[in-house]
This record gives structure tokens, C-alpha cells and sequence, in this order.
């Protein structure tokens, strides 16, 4: 699906009602975690900024790319990340993405585990040949630090997303960026 579309899934998610969703959206936690990802991809698609060295790298690409993102609505990680995925593609028409449900087929997450888990977001990029070139994701490095330390020291599902959220907000897109501009490299 296109990014369009994808967001179009998301909002309708969104907007309906409890009683009409399809699991795992007809729990009132998913579909709650799934409105505050609903509100912070579209503020990073407001007021996130690319960094010079990612828009210059992108800028760089003379080859087509085909991005392929594994997400979900659902996806904490997915909605500080996907939108700075998504505002780097745009700036190079050779670059086209593909954004695909980790829980629907073609269920390609299962080629791309991270950990022996399912962890999304997960960026694939390929070349003109389809051939994978790099992957990313699920998060930025030292956001994964604290995410193991977290588990480590078993911490519970609120304190989880709410020292990954603390993390997120004060990274502003900073690291996803730079990770990407070494894969790009």
C-alpha cells in the first residue's frame, strides 16, 4: 500500500467504533495506544525536520530504491519513526515505497525477524533488482538500549512506553536520521 493508504487504514481505525473493530483493535487498550499513535505520527509529519546530512543523502541516490516498511497502527515504535521514513523518501523520485501490515500477508516480517521477534517498524531497502541492500528498524540503537534494559530489569508495559515515548519526544527523529544516512553510505 501507499503511504495514503496506509494512513487511510490508520484513520479508520481510528475513527471507529469499538464494537465494529477487528482484533486487536476491539480492546479498548489497543485501540486507545492506537489513537496517541495516530496523534504522534501526525504531529512528526507536522513538525518533524530532516537534518541536512539525511536530505542530502537522500538527494544523493541515483539509482531506483524500493523501500518496503513493515508497520502497524498499533506500533508505538512505528509512530515516531515511519513519519521521518516517510519524509525522506519524498525528497528522491527514485525512491518508491511500499508500506506493508506486519499482521497480513505477505507476511514478510517473518524473513526480517529481529531477535527471533516480530519487531516492527522494519525498513527494508532494495535495489532496481529487488535485491535487499540494507535493513532497519525496529528502533534507533540507543532507543534500543533502554528498551533491553528495560526488559532486564522487567519493567511493566506502562513504564515501558512511557520511558520509550520520554525518549522519543526528546530525540526528535534525531537518530532514526542518522542511522539512516550510514546505511545509506
Amino acid at each position: 500500500m501507499t503511504f495514503q493508504e496506509y494512513k487511510d487504514y490508520f484513520e479508520s481505525i481510528v475513527n471507529k467504533p469499538i464494537e465494529e473493530q477487528q482484533a486487536p483493535y476491539n480492546d479498548a487498550m489497543y485501540i486507545d495506544y492506537t489513537k496517541l499513535n495516530w496523534a504522534r505520527m501526525n504531529r512528526w509529519l507536522k513538525t518533524g525536520q530532516l537534518t541536512e546530512e539525511l536530505t542530502s543523502a537522500i538527494k544523493a541516490i541515483k539509482e531506483p530504491q524500493h523501500w518496503i516498511i513493515i508497520t502497524e497502527p498499533w506500533c508505538g515504535d512505528a509512530a515516531h519513526s515511519v513519519p521521518f521514513l516517510h519524509m525522506a523518501a519524498e525528497l528522491n523520485d527514485q525512491i518508491t515505497v511500499t508500506y506493508e501490515l506486519r499482521d497480513s500477508e505477505p507476511f514478510r516480517i517473518n524473513g526480517y525477524l529481529t531477535n527471533n521477534g516480530k519487531a516492527i517498524p522494519k525498513l527494508i531497502i532494495r535495489d532496481k533488482d529487488e535485491n535487499d541492500i540494507a535493513t532497519w528498524g525496529p528502533r534507533p540503537v540507543d532507543c534500543q538500549k533502554l528498551y533491553n534494559t528495560l526488559m532486564a530489569e522487567k519493567a511493566d508495559f506502562e513504564r515501558v512506553k512511557t520511558e520509550l515515548q520520554v525518549w522519543y519526544n526528546a530525540n526528535k527523529g534525531k537518530d532514526v536520521q542518522e542511522e539512516l544516512v550510514r546505511i545509506l553510505k
